[in-house]
């Protein structure tokens, strides 16, 4: 397998990867490998996730040739499993961490503080003491209040000033309402910071989680050259650090991103020797990665609807339904009734509602969806579930979202 070899060699021997069992799959072998975990767990029939490392490494590698400049701090909030992180850390990610858990979770797998940035412009005073503490020395803010906590609790930290990015209205997850310095706030912040002696050393923004038009991207980096004026003219030192947080998805959007960031680099910082470039990907390497097994615990017909309730729903995995704005489909899998041809091929279709195990009816995953007749015990597969899934899941009604099972593949895209 050559660069693949070496890649997963490195990734065996690392924190969450370490001693446990990693599958080899050949080309298409996802759903074989899903059948025989299905086979061999019959008694619980429980969800399961399959996470690919071999994807998260293409997917490092396509960043690499994309955006050779920019260094990647993946936004751990995203999805937080060890062996993604532990995968991440191995491959040479560096991390985002928006608190003391998060930074807690990768310091655990021996990453150097220096590779983290608590990326959250709003902290709790007892995180940014655990944060000088370890030495993670690196931290946003957008408010002269935030200026004050990190003067009195990490004086020693640099800074960077969070602005809010110029358009993010194509985001599936807007964040300008929340977080970044208005334009008129730049000049005030800066000051405040000089007056509290503390450093600045950059400027971030982040054009809003899953940004689907990225000519804002050159908005926002035509913003963050703004700022880095503004302190030229406020006589502060040579600002070094740019970082262009997230919002990238691994598809189409990708190619389009990056060669707008590229583009705007050229055009507002071409000639800016010495500037370190950061951003703060989520959804880009963590989506496609993971794929999510669930067992059909329920049947209704009426008429020529389908009704099928999972064991895992809004509530659990596909809170990303309602806080992500995701689109998610299903595959069947019809291990239990239609072992001949378990993926139902060329089989008649029905309009089919599929349900969480929840007692709300607002769990609902699917509606209108074309599935083909299945069967109690038969299985549900999603795909690219890794993005705000299980992270943000809970534990309503007696159903762990937390207790999901992760099995660990490696595919060879080469």
């Amino acid at each position: 397998m050559g660069s693949s070899s070496k890649s997963l060699q490195t990734i065996l021997g690392t924190p969450g990867v370490r001693g446990k069992r990693v599958t080899a799959l050949s080309k298409d072998g996802l759903i074989d490998f899903i059948q025989t975990i299905i086979f061999s767990k019959q008694e619980t029939k429980e969800p399961f996730y399959v996470l690919d490392l071999g994807a998260v490494t293409t997917l490092m590698d396509r960043w690499t040739r994309a955006l050779p400049m920019v260094r990647p701090y993946y936004a751990v909030k995203c999805n937080p499993d060890p062996a993604f992180l532990g995968t991440m850390a191995a491959i040479g990610s560096s991390f985002d961490c928006a608190s003391r858990a998060e930074i807690e979770s990768i310091l655990a797998l021996g990453v150097s503080p220096d590779r983290i940035i608590f990326a959250n412009p709003c902290k709790a005073e007892s995180h940014i003491k655990y944060a000088a503490s370890v030495g993670v020395n690196l931290t946003t803010f957008d408010s002269s209040d935030e200026i004050e906590k990190i003067r009195k609790w990490h004086p020693k930290c640099a800074l960077l000033i969070r602005i809010k990015a110029p358009d993010d209205g194509g985001a599936r997850c807007p964040l300008g309402p929340k977080y970044g310095a208005l334009p008129e706030e730049v000049a005030p912040l800066l000051q405040a910071v000089q007056a509290a002696r503390l450093t600045v050393v950059g400027v971030s923004f982040h054009v809003g989680s899953g940004a689907t038009n990225s000519r804002v991207y050159q908005r926002a980096i035509a913003a963050a050259k703004s700022a880095f004026e503004t302190a030229t003219q406020l006589g502060m030192p040579r600002m070094r650090v740019l970082n262009i947080g997230g919002g990238f998805m691994p598809n189409t959007q990708f190619s389009e991103a990056s060669s707008s960031v590229k583009a705007a680099l050229q055009s507002y910082f071409g000639n800016d020797s010495g500037l370190t470039v950061i951003a703060e990907p989520g959804r880009f390497f963590a989506e496609s990665a993971f794929t999510l097994a669930t067992n059909i615990i329920g049947k209704r017909i009426r008429g020529e609807l389908r009704e099928y309730w999972i064991n895992d729903g809004i509530y659990g995995s596909m809170n990303c339904l309602l806080y992500d704005h995701a689109n998610i489909t299903c595959k069947a899998l019809a291990c239990t009734s239609n072992r001949a041809n378990p993926t139902c091929k060329g089989a008649r279709t029905y309009s089919s509602t599929v349900f969480g195990p929840t007692c709300d009816a607002l769990d609902t995953v699917l509606t209108g969806h074309q599935l083909p007749e299945l069967q109690v015990n038969d299985w549900l597969v999603f795909p690219n579930m890794g993005a705000y899934t299980a992270a943000s899941g809970s534990n309503f009604n007696g159903f762990h979202t937390s207790s999901i099972l992760t099995y660990l593949a490696f595919s060879d895209s080469n």
